[in-house]
């Protein structure tokens, strides 16, 4: 069954209403990852933002262009979900929060050459009909010794038990009623760094990207949170993903734009 990436127009209006199962990304998996590229940052020199610009891939509701934005980035998101965008927009605009959101996919980027000091791209890997393209454009719209940030889900057993099997397709847990991974999309370290090394990215890091925490309880709160107990917000909250030592499930890391030859 073919991913269904049209449900993000379909709910895409709720992404910052913690009811709303998009909600899930916000409460502890983007902290995780923000506070992993900011570490990132910090180590190679940058412990203040202000003035750099970074583009988001695949930007959604717009949790990480948010954060990019308060930190002092200038920051244009790109999403294809036209109602994903519209929400992201009024969330910054009443946040007071100036963010430049485009109509685009990955695979064709809005953006001049050169134009980034830093890209990310969160939850979107795994969904493009095209892997190399869209590293391809990301190469391009960065200057180079720019710094991509990404995460993304490993093709093995366990990605597909915790994504596929728990989140998708068992009724008692899933989150949507509606595919939105397919196991095959799924890429492997080996595949991406390969692929990153192919359009001038070289890898600098890989690290896992799960639960700190392994608590059975969790499982019983993700059928808490489908049965509308508790909020997806507040279950996500609870998960306290962030940084782990295995990459067998989710796994993020950066590379560097590598500088033009002559």
């Amino acid at each position: 069954m073919p991913i269904d990436n049209d449900v993000y127009d379909r709910i895409g209006v709720g992404w910052w209403d913690e009811s709303n199962p998009l909600n899930l990304l916000q409460g502890s998996l983007t902290p995780a990852r923000y506070d992993y590229f900011r570490s990132v940052l910090r180590e190679r020199g940058y412990a203040r933002l202000d003035g750099l610009r970074a583009l988001d891939i695949g930007s959604g509701g717009g949790f990480l262009a948010e954060r990019f934005a308060k930190a002092g980035c200038a920051v244009v998101g790109v999403d294809p979900s036209t109602v994903s965008l519209e929400t992201a927009q009024r969330h910054a605009a009443a946040s007071g929060l100036t963010i430049d959101y485009r109509r685009g996919v990955g695979e064709r980027l809005p953006v001049p050459d050169a134009s980034f000091d830093l890209a990310y791209c969160c939850d979107v890997l795994e969904h493009v009909d095209d892997l190399d393209a869209v590293l391809a454009e990301t190469a391009r719209a960065l200057a180079p010794g720019g710094l991509y940030f990404f995460d993304t889900i490993n093709r093995t057993w366990l990605g597909k038990l915790v994504v596929i099997k728990i989140m998708q397709e068992w009724r008692w847990t899933r989150m949507f009623d509606t595919p939105i991974h397919d196991w095959s999309m799924f890429i492997t370290p080996t595949e991406l760094t390969a692929a990153l090394e192919r359009h001038g990215l070289r890898p600098a890091e890989l690290t896992g990207l799960g639960l700190r925490t392994l608590d059975p309880r969790r499982v019983v709160d993700m059928h808490r949170a489908r049965q509308g107990r508790i909020t997806y917000g507040e279950f996500s909250r609870r998960l306290n993903f962030g940084r782990v030592p295995y990459t067998g499930a989710n796994y993020m890391g950066y590379a560097v734009k590598t500088e033009a030859r002559g």
